[in-house]
């Protein structure tokens, strides 16, 4: 019986990963933002800039969709995604299965059914080209940005320095560098200052270590500052990348016995927390850790301001 619960379990799994990865491939983050009555103040070529409809009080447009590659980046906080991570940010409260549903009838994207065989659908044309790879401390601003968040040292083994440019619709080209941590599907996640986003295909990454615990973070920036507060941790590691592939974390954690979750203390990240545990009740919340930051490397760039700095330290809403 356990076995086919098991079975079952991961079926179900996959059925919303079907769904998911359609989503992120067909439907479009201009079209679901019209539907929820929100259309840009300015358009720069393919760029959409709008008024955040994630926080109050934006009088200038500094939420940006770039609808041929499938991303938004809101300058405001920082944050950005998929059109799925949207809808986790816009609906706090509703789970990520909730969040697939409600895209999915905003949309009018069809429900697809895991036992028919569907052709492939085309990705997004990609308009990017990565062309050079340097190692970590090569370039003075990527060195600033990894040491105002404190994780330089670790970045210097995990990360590498992302060189590449991106082609624009008149045929013009802009040169762009950033960090990059790579995930599962050889594509690669990039931060910078002033952008964060993934060059490829969303995938969480995974780091083998122990067979029996794992410790799951959000995004690379928070692993590496668990990481060096941690050096001697033998614990497997997954990171998600994302909110948008929690059940591709959960389905990878099934193996363990011992799960720790180290996500964010916002709304998005106190719901996933919740559905994971819901999902494999043995999984253990250690944000308390980090209770009065939004993040793990918010609480290590604390600890590690000098007074009368002015550090980008954010702490969690009460």
């Amino acid at each position: 019986m356990g076995l086919q619960i098991i079975y079952l379990f991961k079926q179900k799994i996959m059925t919303q990963l079907l769904n998911a990865k359609e989503l992120k491939e067909t439907a479009s983050i201009v079209d679901l933002l019209a539907r929820l009555g929100f259309e840009p103040v300015k358009k720069y070529g393919k760029e959409h800039m709008y008024r955040s409809m994630l926080r109050d009080g934006d009088s200038t447009p500094s939420f940006s969709v770039d609808d041929k590659l499938g991303a938004w980046y809101d300058h405001g906080n920082g944050k950005g995604g998929n059109i799925i991570d949207f809808g986790i940010a816009f609906w706090p409260t509703l789970n990520f299965n909730e969040v697939v549903e409600k895209i999915q009838r905003s949309c009018n994207v069809p429900t697809p059914s895991p036992k028919i065989q569907r052709p492939r659908l085309p990705v997004k044309a990609r308009n990017y080209i990565i062309e050079q790879l340097k190692p970590i401390g090569t370039h003075p601003a990527i060195t600033n940005y990894l040491q105002s968040r404190a994780i330089f040292d670790m970045a210097k083994t995990k990360l590498k320095e992302v060189y590449y440019h991106v082609k624009d619709e008149k045929g013009s080209i802009k040169q762009f560098f950033a960090a990059g941590w790579q995930n599962e599907a050889g594509s690669w996640e990039v931060r910078n200052k002033y952008f964060k986003g993934c060059l490829g295909n969303k995938a969480i990454s995974f780091i083998a270590g122990d067979q029996k615990r794992v410790a799951v973070f959000e995004g690379f920036t928070n692993y590496l500052s668990w990481l060096k507060e941690n050096p001697d941790n033998g614990n497997s590691v997954i990171v998600m990348n994302t909110l948008s592939l929690l059940n591709d974390g959960i389905n990878k954690a099934l193996q363990y016995s011992h799960i720790d979750l180290y996500l964010d203390r916002d709304n998005a990240g106190f719901l996933a927390t919740k559905q994971f545990i819901a999902t494999l009740p043995y999984a253990t919340d250690k944000s308390i850790l980090y209770e009065k930051f939004n993040d793990y490397n918010d609480m290590l760039v604390a600890a590690t301001k000098k007074p009368g700095d002015k550090g980008i330290v954010k702490e969690r809403s009460r």
